[in-house]
C-alpha cells in the first residue's frame, strides 16, 4: 500500500586534488510503502519504482517477503472469482 513521500538529504565530504575538502548535499525523494503481505512499513527511493505503480491499485511486498509466492496466492484468490456464474448469490469480498 502506498502510505506517501518524503526527501532524505545527505551529506557527504570529498576532496579536491589540491586537497581541501568541500561539502556537498544529495536529496533523494523516498517512498513509504506497507507490505500487502506481512503488514511492515517500509520505504523505497523513488528512482527505483515505475511511477505508473504509485498509487493503491498495485501491490507492494517488502524484501522480507516472496514476492513470488505472494503473486501465486493472489492468482488463486482471483481464479476463484471469475469462476463464480452470475447467477451467484455470493459476495465477491466473501472470497
Amino acid at each position: 500500500m502506498y502510505l506517501g513521500e518524503f526527501t532524505n538529504k545527505t551529506r557527504h565530504v570529498r576532496s579536491s586534488k589540491l586537497g581541501t575538502e568541500h561539502e556537498y548535499y544529495r536529496t533523494k525523494t523516498m517512498l513509504k510503502l506497507r507490505c500487502d503481505n506481512c503488514d511492515r512499513e517500509f520505504t523505497r527511493e523513488r528512482s527505483r519504482m515505475s511511477p505508473e505503480r504509485l498509487n493503491n491499485n498495485f501491490f507492494h511486498v517488502c524484501k522480507n517477503c516472496d514476492a513470488k509466492s505472494f503473486a501465486q496466492k493472489r492468482g488463486v484468490e482471483r481464479r476463484k472469482v471469475w469462476q463464480l456464474t452470475a447467477s451467484s448469490s455470493m459476495p465477491i469480498g466473501k472470497i
